[in-house]
């Protein structure tokens, strides 16, 4: 367990005992301009937390943002009022949550927290943010993007290896009921192909144009798993249209939509049947009935996996199939520079521990 005693200086809420407060894993929070620094913290600081989330908390912050990316200051300041607010002023005060401290530099996050989590929206930040945390052994959950480039990704993986350092990336389309829950659909069986569709940004920043298709992708890899061996990639004012060839034969699509209506959804291709998946946020179909009107889970499947890794400092998604999910967009970048042609994944870098 990563369980550290906490300082003299932490402050104890009514709600949490003295025991419950030795073990505690202390939290903090690396850029909070990304939206995610909140979706997550709500659950990661719940008051009463029960179950994974019993014993993790966020208890600090080091509010900064990009100097180039767009909205990034004004995101900042809305998500850093969120921050300060979630869970104070309780009409019981058994439901107190100590407030989040918001501190001046990187050392003096560390210096506060046992793990880390980098939520700065601009991911040409991250290889920089990930150094500082990782050489000080610090276990640490990036918001995707990973990184911005293939190079930076490798970079962060393999200083996290030479460290020793948990490390890992995810969006939360991969922890999504409706996408993971079709792996083993009773409905289709096991999986042949995928053909997922999601957005895709024509006016997305600089920081992002290469990962703009990363929640999708991982949605197609939630569902087909790792193996990718080729792609191509086809491009028009109204689609992106990225195809991807398994190790197996099996073959799954991306259409990135440019025009039109979006949603994040897929078809999934199985040995028992062929079903539409659900769509983002709602679980599975039945009987071929997509629900809508079920719960909505948005964020709360990855924040399950953050706490569960913080706890354990084990990744739940293995750094070859991170690597191998930028070596597919590297793929398709190049496919599409040669007019649709076929274009074998580079390995990026090969892990010594799996």
């Amino acid at each position: 367990m990563l369980r550290r005693l906490l300082s003299l200086l932490v402050v104890i809420s009514p709600g949490i005992s003295s025991a419950q407060a030795a073990d505690l894993i202390k939290i903090g929070i690396l850029g909070i301009d990304n939206y995610g620094s909140v979706a997550y913290t709500e659950f990661l600081n719940k008051p009463h937390a029960e179950g994974v989330f019993e014993g993790v908390r966020v208890v600090a912050a080091y509010p900064i943002g990009s100097d180039d990316y767009p909205d990034s200051d004004k995101l900042l300041a809305q998500w850093k009022e969120q921050l300060l607010n979630f869970y104070q002023n309780p009409a019981d005060p058994k439901d107190a949550v100590p407030p989040i401290e918001m501190v001046n530099s990187v050392d003096e996050l560390l210096a506060k927290c046992d793990a880390i989590m980098i939520f700065s929206i601009d991911g040409r930040l991250h290889l920089s943010q990930a150094t500082t945390v990782l050489k000080a052994g610090k276990p640490l959950f990036i918001s995707r993007p990973l990184a911005s480039s293939p190079e930076d990704a490798v970079a962060i993986l393999k200083l996290a290896e030479e460290t020793g350092t948990p490390c890992w990336s995810s969006s939360q389309h991969r922890y999504n009921t409706g996408f993971s829950g079709m792996r083993d659909h009773p409905e289709v069986g096991r999986v042949i192909g995928c053909d997922v569709y999601g957005g895709w940004n024509v006016d997305a920043a600089e920081a992002d144009k290469f990962t703009r298709p990363l929640h999708s992708i991982e949605t197609l890899y939630t569902i087909m798993g790792p193996g990718v061996v080729s792609v191509t990639c086809a491009s028009t004012p109204t689609t992106e249209s990225i195809t991807a060839v398994w190790n197996d034969g099996r073959v799954g699509t991306y259409r990135g939509i440019k025009q039109g209506a979006v949603k994040y959804s897929a078809t999934v291709f199985g040995e028992k049947g062929v079903s539409t998946a659900g769509i983002y946020g709602h679980g599975v179909p039945v009987n071929g009935i997509v629900p809508t009107t079920d719960n909505y889970v948005g964020y709360e499947g990855l924040a399950i996996e953050i706490a569960r890794f913080f706890q354990t400092g084990v990744a739940p998604v293995k750094p070859t199939e991170t690597l191998e999910i930028f070596a597919l967009m590297q793929a398709a970048e190049e496919s599409k520079s040669q007019d649709g042609a076929m274009v074998k994944l580079k390995n990026l870098w090969e892990p010594s521990a799996r």
